[in-house]
Formats: structure tokens, C-alpha cells, sequence
């Protein structure tokens, strides 16, 4: 093992890489209840709560041990936040459409994406893309789905409600323009106990966070769900429920549950671009960061070969989860508590994978807990993405306004392609305005009008989503 993983040539141990990788489950097993809640829109998509349980678990396990045996590298992962809200969010809105998104044609479009990702990896144009876009619109992506979940997390807790009182009729199922003075968004019931569970199980997620607790995402949940065991709002049902069971039920499977004959489909497209270009900003911002914290990068000649390598593996995840049925599944920042805690090789992955394949026996666990408490950690997750925000710098208007409009319009129309969209195409505008008026000189990248002239071709020829 030691010469397998060169433990002794990273300077760790057996014991500490076990640690680390008992460390980074904790911290991720979230994601085992969150996403079923999600990608089923707590009962909403028929994708069968249990299959997309039993997805998760494998799909986290079987290529997180991937990434530590082939790689060596001592990052997890899983399917990913933010992407998965987006998944279950197209097939919701084009539900009363005439051609509407289905779940299975949301998996195609992650399958593709993946295809797409293993060849944009073997030919370098991955690398092409990330050194096109501008630092300060990373970072304006990954605040922008941190606050699309947290506003996922406000309305599925029911902190959040949705009420318009116009002044004229407004049809059901339709987008609807509302005047300045037409309210729309407001504060639910203190009175729901739903609201109330949501609300203890922020709090106890921020007091463990607070106190540095590992996994405190976790915890609070767990701890969520006793409280809410007392109050009376947890169905025990699942204990016994044979359509949540012990013994892994592989025949429940999505497996391979491909719609090809809707990939003509005109919103297909739109979801496979978004799933690819948010996959790309997130899982570089993962490998490298966590790349760097483990020290892989101080040779940085071998540290790119890694990272390089690590993308192949997460590219093939996404097709590979796609194929057991569930959303992109993406390496996970969580990662960094376990190299927190000493992990530098592979075996702090493996671990990782191994706990996530054994958890395949805990669904009936997993499916006690309540919506409020993952919602709770839904908005929590928001405030971990939004640190982002101080890597933009707002004193330079052509950086502020394309960055703020990223990640504003993704919450606010509920989408997180339109907030990508109207961030390169207004940079690439301002900056070019700069730069011909003889001010501060900015670099485009080539890439980015080509992004650019697509964005636009694609709002022209294809209209916006309401």
C-alpha cells in the first residue's frame, strides 16, 4: 500500500489518509439525501427517490475510488450542487409545455456533456476554455449557483414563498410580466413547523460551522431531523418501506434510461451547453485549489500532469453517472477537509468511495430525513460558495457589472445559463469599449467572442425561457 499510494514520498501515513478520507465523506454524505430530494423535486419528477439514492451512492463511490486508484489523487466526488438543482428545475418548467424536458432526456444531456468533456480533455481545448474566461467571471459563477440554491433551499423550506398579487387575472403555467408595484416574493409562515425545522436546522448548521466541527453539514442535518423526530414532522415509514430497503435493490436502477429520440429537441441543446460550461469552472476551481492545498502543485510541471489527469477521470464520472441516473457528477471542494486534515494521496479517495458504497445500505436512514433539514443545508452550502465574492474586484466597472449581472439574473430568472450568458457577452462588450476609447486595456480571449456571437445566435434563434 505504501508503495501503491508513495505515502512515505508524500510524507503521511496509512492512519492519516484514512482519517482524511473518513473526514471528506463526512463533510460530503450530505449530497446522499440532498440530491434524491432534488433531483425528484421533493416528489415532483417520478424519477423514483430511491433510484436516484442508489445513483448517488454509486456514482460518488465507485469513481471517487477511481480518482484515488488510477489518479493518486485525494479528491471525492459526487454528484454536483447546483447542476442538479438545475436539472430538476428545466424539466419543472417545461412540465405544462408542448415539448416538455423529461427527466430521461435531462439524463442524455449529462451523458452528452460527459462525451463532450472526454473530448475536450483528450484534445487540451478544456485548458483552451479556462484560460479564455476571466478570473473575475469564475468567480461570479460559482457565487451566482450558490445563491440559485440557496433560493432553492428558501422555497423548499417554505422561508420563501411565491405570491403575486397583481392587479390583473394572471394565467396558471404561463410566464407573467409584473408591475413595480405587483409583490411576488415574500416571507412564509413562522407558523409552519416546516419553516421552523428549516430555520433550527440553519442555525445548528452555523453554530457547528462556527464551532470548526468536521462535517458540520452532516451533523446539522442529522441533528435537524432529531429535533424534528420531537416535533413530530419526520415519517418513520421508511423504516419499513420495501421501496426503500436494506439490502441494495439494483433493480431499481435508472440504468441507461436515455431518451435519443428527444436530443432534437431545442431545450436539450441549451441544457447540454450549461451542464458542459459549468462543469468546466467547477471542476478546475476544485482540482487546482485542492491541488494546491495538498502541495501537489509546488512541482508544478508534475502538479498540471495530475490535474490534467484528474479531469479525465471527472469527465468520464459525468457520463458515467449520467448512465446510473443521476446529474453531473462533478469533484467536490468538500475534498479540501479531508486534505485539511492530512490527506495527500489516493488512499484518502478510496476511503471516501468505499464509506459511499457502504452508505448503499442506509437508504431507509437517508430517507427518514426531512426536506426542511436539507433545505437548511442547501442555503448553508450558498454561503460557501458566495466567499467567492471577495476574489472580484467591484472598484473596476468593466469586472463588477458583467460579474454582478452573473451572478444576479442566475437566481432571479432562475436559471443558471442566462446569468452565464449575460456575463461574457456584457464583458466582452465593456471591455472592448475600453479598450477602443483608449482607457484601461483589457484582454479578450478569442474563445470569448466565439462565446459571445453563441449567446447571442442562441437567445436570437431560440428565445428565452420566459
Amino acid at each position: 500500500m505504501n508503495r501503491f499510494f508513495k505515502l512515505k514520498e508524500n510524507g503521511t501515513t496509512v492512519r492519516t489518509e484514512i482519517m482524511a478520507g473518513l473526514t471528506t465523506f463526512m463533510a460530503m454524505a450530505y449530497i446522499l439525501s440532498v440530491n434524491p430530494n432534488i433531483l425528484t423535486a421533493f416528489g415532483q419528477i417520478d424519477m423514483g427517490w430511491y433510484s436516484v439514492f442508489l445513483a448517488t451512492a454509486i456514482a460518488a463511490g465507485v469513481f471517487t475510488i477511481a480518482m484515488g486508484l488510477f489518479i493518486n489523487f485525494p479528491v471525492a466526488l459526487a454528484p454536483g450542487m447546483g447542476l442538479n438543482a438545475y436539472f430538476a428545475s428545466v424539466i419543472l418548467s417545461s412540465a405544462t409545455s408542448d415539448h416538455p424536458f423529461t427527466w430521461q432526456m435531462g439524463l442524455t444531456a449529462v451523458f452528452i456533456s460527459g462525451l463532450i468533456f472526454i473530448l475536450l480533455t483528450v484534445t487540451k481545448v478544456r485548458q483552451i476554455l479556462l484560460t479564455a474566461i476571466p478570473d473575475s467571471l469564475k468567480h461570479a459563477i460559482t457565487v451566482g449557483i450558490g445563491l440559485f440554491i440557496t433560493i432553492i433551499g428558501l422555497k423548499n423550506s417554505g422561508i420563501m414563498t411565491i405570491g403575486v398579487e397583481a392587479g390583473n387575472d394572471i394565467a396558471a403555467h404561463k410566464f407573467t410580466d409584473v408591475l413595480s408595484f405587483e409583490t411576488v416574493i415574500h416571507l412564509g409562515s413562522l407558523e409552519s413547523t416546516n419553516v421552523q425545522l428549516a430555520i433550527i436546522g440553519l442555525l445548528l448548521i452555523a453554530i457547528l460551522m462556527v464551532l470548526n466541527v468536521r462535517g458540520a453539514i452532516l451533523f446539522g442535518i442529522l441533528g435537524t431531523t432529531a429535533v424534528g423526530i420531537l416535533m413530530g414532522a419526520v415519517d418513520f415509514s421508511p423504516l419499513s418501506n420495501p421501496q426503500t430497503p436494506w439490502v441494495p435493490d439494483f433493480t431499481q436502477l435508472n440504468f441507461m434510461e436515455f431518451d435519443w429520440d428527444g436530443i432534437l429537441h431545442t431545450g436539450i441543446i441549451s441544457a447540454i451547453a450549461t451542464f458542459t460550461f459549468v462543469e468546466l469552472f467547477d471542476t478546475f476551481g476544485t482540482l487546482v485549489g485542492t491541488a494546491q492545498r495538498a502541495g501537489i502543485m509546488d512541482n508544478p510541471e508534475e502538479g498540471k500532469k495530475r490535474v490534467g489527469n484528474a479531469m479525465f477521470v471527472d469527465a468520464v464520472a459525468v457520463a458515467g453517472g449520467a448512465m446510473v441516473g443521476t446529474s453531473t457528477t462533478t469533484a467536490y471542494v468538500e475534498s479540501a477537509a479531508g486534505v485539511a486534515e492530512g490527506g495527500r494521496t489516493g488512499l484518502t479517495a478510496v476511503t471516501t468511495g468505499v464509506c459511499f458504497l457502504l452508505a448503499l445500505f442506509l437508504a431507509p436512514v437517508a430517507a427518514l430525513i426531512p426536506g426542511s433539514a436539507t433545505a437548511a443545508a442547501l442555503i448553508v452550502v450558498g454561503v460557501l460558495m458566495a466567499q467567492s465574492l471577495r476574489n472580484i474586484d467591484f472598484q473596476d466597472m468593466v469586472v463588477a457589472i458583467p460579474a454582478f449581472l452573473t451572478f444576479v439574473i442566475m437566481p432571479f430568472t432562475y436559471n443558471i445559463a442566462n446569468g452565464i450568458s449575460f456575463g461574457i457577452v456584457t464583458y466582452v462588450i465593456l471591455a472592448s469599449v475600453s479598450n477602443l476609447a483608449g482607457k484601461k486595456k483589457y484582454d479578450i480571449h478569442w474563445m470569448m467572442w466565439v462565446l459571445a456571437i453563441l449567446i447571442i445566435l442562441r437567445y436570437a434563434l431560440m428565445g428565452s425561457q420566459g
